[in-house]
This record gives C-alpha cells, structure tokens and sequence, in this order.
C-alpha cells in the first residue's frame, strides 16, 4: 500500500482522514507528511525566540536588582556586563531582539490577512530567519564604533 492521501480509507497507519466532503488529508501535519519549508523553521525560530525572551527577562530582573541594592551592586553587574562573556550574552539577546520583532512583523501582516500565498509567506519567512544576525551585527558595530561598547 502506497501512502498516497488517495489510499486514506485503506490506511493501517491512521495518518490520513477522509473529510465530511470526501477528500482525504492528512490527520495532521508532520515531517513524514510534508516536506520541510522556510515557514517552518520561521514558526519554529519565533518560539525559540519567546522562550529566548522570557530568559532576558531574568536578566531585566537582575539588572533591576542592582539598582536597588546600591551603586557597588550595579558597577559589578557593569563589569560583567562589559566582560567578553557579557557582549556575547548581549549579543545573543540583541539576535532575540530582531528576530522577534521580523518574526512579529511577519504575523501582524499575514493577521491582516497579507501575504498568505507562497511566494510572499516565504519571503517574510526567510527576511525573519536570515536578517537577525546581519541587523544585529551591524547594531553592534555601529556600538564599538562610536564608543559606547568596548572591550
């Protein structure tokens, strides 16, 4: 037996339904049943990056508790901060930033019921998949360029 959504009334494996209007689909969407797209990894990265913001949170946190605990808390989360570890946690969080807001930028305009054909979903797609780095690259070198980040 072939797995063709045309044997769905045959299938053993449960992987297809037929539909009150007689086609068969998928029960569900799986890699098994679709192949891997730009979409996907572009839903897959905009969790990545909630769950990546919801860590920045603790961070916020932090920073918020060394301003109330006094002017030596605060130079020491400023040390760590501006140490090689800090700019990478920096940098990282600055990656979150972008691809969270392409990754919002994207949902807003297919919310608003835009670019839901393929070629244009996957053009957002990929914008939010591929920018963050760049755009986040090129925050930080306009940082360390005019002085308010160094090493």
């Amino acid at each position: 037996m072939s797995n063709s959504p045309g044997n769905a009334t045959n299938d053993p494996t449960g992987r297809f339904v037929v539909q009150p209007n007689g086609r068969p689909r998928p029960l569900s969407p799986h890699l098994q049943t679709w192949r891997w797209h730009i979409t996907m990894t572009a839903s897959i990265l905009f969790r990545v990056t909630i769950g990546a913001a919801s860590v920045a949170g603790i961070f916020v946190v932090g920073w918020l508790a060394a301003l109330a605990f006094g002017p030596e808390a605060y130079a020491c989360l400023l040390d760590c901060a501006g140490s090689p570890f800090g700019l990478f946690i920096g940098f990282g969080l600055t990656v979150v930033l972008f691809s969270f807001l392409l990754n919002g930028a994207r949902h807003l305009i297919n919310d608003m019921g835009k670019a839901l054909t393929i070629a244009p979903a996957n053009l957002l797609s990929s914008i939010a998949v591929y920018a963050p780095i760049p755009l986040a690259v090129l925050f930080w070198i306009v940082l360390f360029a005019s002085g308010r980040v160094s090493l």
